[in-house]
């Protein structure tokens, strides 16, 4: 079958492609003989043909490619069959057309300017009108031609093929689709841990425990979560983040719904439940930053760290603002069990869409994979950890301890603002409950804004190192001045808002020492956050019990001098020796 041309006065044609084209001699010189503009389309390897046609059979898509020169721009078909063999086997049911002004490619040499109307009905066409699919959006390329016999003139060429439309959730960038995946993670991870701190109250009612007793139980959490957070990151270095990640939340999950069966069993049962659940939740935060740092450029680093820690903040503001609605209605049990049956939900979603890195995901598109592994470092997967020259690096030294300033002030004040409040502001219990919210919805603002910050003052030039210097310094020295604050103020209000900027403020070392660890080995992240946070956990531990001690010899001024000397030493520490350069390959 050979395809149709017409030539019209006012130099426009079209021609539906349908089975054998016309070879470009033949078609110049009848071109030549009406003494008009020509386009042609050659087969086999023409000087005028430079891109490729590719038609994918039963799935009504085309895709074309072009490429212009300086001169001319110029298509080219390169096929290893003929293009009358290829459309004959591959065209049917692709509508596709092309329009080239001065003429048009058809089944015969006609005299004519028309073409049959019944060859046309074939092909969509009805009275001339070409009818538009319902089922495809359509996809217009211009280029321009110029024929070898008409230097100078140029031809539109206007392509029309079939492409499917993409459903925005398709299009979202895969790596902001694993920092989302993270972020649930630690708003449940926050959700399950806060949740024992407002049911511990009907609890210790039921089972009669005592205040010490209620104290052993809130911290044997600690005990499981000291355990993992170094076997966490060795753990997520070998073998992937997503697998750690994901065990973590499972194990913590099913921990948060024993709780109630433990309690009601004995108190050493409740104990070991407890830890079990540490351990699991010791986990998440080494493989989360073993995750990111194969996912995320540097250049977007500090956002998403920001992003997902925000996601502890606000986990914390939800377990407090519902466990209260779930046990007056329906007991303390089912503030566990709904917590903890969350996480089936975001397990599901993790093991469908997650990858440890982009070199894992098989539809991660090239564009995206190719920003990420600009931007990042490609790591092979750790087979052992060099302990000895970690160890051996002053930044690495600088990370530890300025995590352990950081934490004690941090702990210190989550821990025993309520008290703060009863004791000194004269709160009642429901005012200290509700106000204890307000200091993590300022981090989980405040954190964000650092991370935008840190990524913008990067992305204009300034170095890592000063970038990570600049805000770790406002998260030491912001939270030290409004501390220091709290002795002189006289109303409430004032108290409230201290602590308020200093937990705002606090938040900004998530772009400063929370961020290093990718810095300066991503291959060994979560080994590095381990270990830090190790330092950072036995500091809240520490930190707890001395204030307590601090309190029945002195008084809320002692317990605030002893965090804001302990940021001063974290600053100059931090200025000292830190580092946003890579130190450990």
């Amino acid at each position: 079958m050979a395809i149709g041309a017409v030539l019209s006065h006012r130099n426009f044609g079209s021609f539906v492609g349908c089975g054998r084209l016309c070879h470009g001699e033949a078609a110049r010189a009848r071109l030549r003989s009406e003494h008009s503009s020509v386009a042609a389309v050659q087969c086999a390897y023409e000087k005028t043909i430079d891109s490729k046609l590719y038609l994918h059979h039963g799935r009504h898509q085309s895709k074309r490619e072009f490429h212009q020169s300086d001169s001319a721009s110029r298509v080219k078909v390169d096929p290893p069959l003929s293009i009358s063999h290829r459309l004959s086997k591959k065209f049917k049911g692709i509508n596709t057309r092309r329009i080239i002004r001065g003429c048009c490619l058809s089944s015969a040499y006609s005299e004519g300017n028309w073409v049959q109307p019944g060859k046309l009905d074939n092909y969509g066409f009805i009275d001339g009108q070409k009818l538009a699919s319902k089922h495809s959006t359509v996809m217009r390329t211009r280029a321009d031609f110029k024929s070898q016999e008409n230097e100078g003139t140029g031809e539109d060429v206007l392509l029309e093929g079939v492409e499917p439309t993409k459903p925005w959730w398709q299009k979202f960038p895969k790596r902001w689709l694993m920092v989302l995946l993270c972020f649930a993670a630690f708003l449940l991870c926050n959700m399950d841990r806060v949740n024992m701190s407002i049911a511990i109250l009907p609890m210790s009612k039921e089972f009669n425990w005592d205040s010490a007793t209620v104290g052993l139980i809130q911290s044997s959490f600690f005990w499981g979560y000291l355990l993992t957070q170094i076997v966490g990151g060795i753990w997520a270095d070998k073998v992937g983040g997503k697998l750690v990640l994901g065990f973590g939340v499972v194990w913590w999950s099913i921990a948060t719904i024993l709780t109630p069966i433990a309690a009601k069993l004995g108190l050493p049962f409740l104990l070991v439940m407890r830890a079990f659940m540490g351990i699991g939740e010791g986990v998440a935060m080494p493989a989360m930053n073993n995750l990111l740092s194969k996912w995320i450029p540097v250049s977007e680093r500090s956002r998403s760290l920001a992003l997902v820690y925000s996601g502890m903040y606000l986990g914390s503001v939800t377990g407090l603002a519902f466990s209260p609605i779930l046990i007056h209605k329906f007991g303390w049990p089912s503030v566990f069990y709904s917590f903890g049956s969350l996480g089936s939900i975001w397990f599901a979603i993790w093991l469908s869409k997650a990858h440890s890195s982009p070199k894992d995901d098989p539809n991660l598109n090239l564009a995206e994979k190719e920003l990420i592994l600009g931007g990042s470092v490609s790591k092979e997967p750790v087979t052992e950890i060099p302990w000895k020259k970690i160890l051996s690096k002053a930044p690495v030294w600088a990370l530890i301890i300025s995590h352990f300033c950081h934490n004690w002030g941090t702990f210190i004040l989550l821990t025993w603002m309520p008290t703060y409040y009863n004791q000194v502001l004269k709160f009642n219990l429901t005012e200290s409950g509700l106000l204890c919210v307000l200091p993590w919805l300022t981090m989980a603002v405040f954190a964000n804004i650092g991370g935008w910050i840190a990524d913008t003052l990067i992305s204009k030039g300034l170095s890592i190192t000063t970038v990570r210097k600049i805000m770790q310094s406002i998260g030491f020295l912001g939270p030290a001045f409004f501390l220091s604050q709290l002795s002189k103020v006289k109303t409430p209000a004032l108290a409230v808002l201290c602590m308020s900027c200093s937990q705002g403020l606090d938040a900004f070392s998530q772009s400063g020492l929370y961020s290093n660890h990718q810095d300066i080995g991503p291959r060994y992240a979560g080994v590095l956050l381990g270990l830090s946070n190790t330092a950072g956990v036995l500091a809240g531990v520490f930190g707890t019990a001395a204030t307590g001690y601090i309190l029945q010899k002195g008084s809320w001024d002692d317990v605030f001098k002893v965090a804001v000397v302990l940021y001063i030493i974290g600053t100059l520490v931090w200025n000292l020796f830190a580092t946003g350069e890579k130190i450990l390959d």
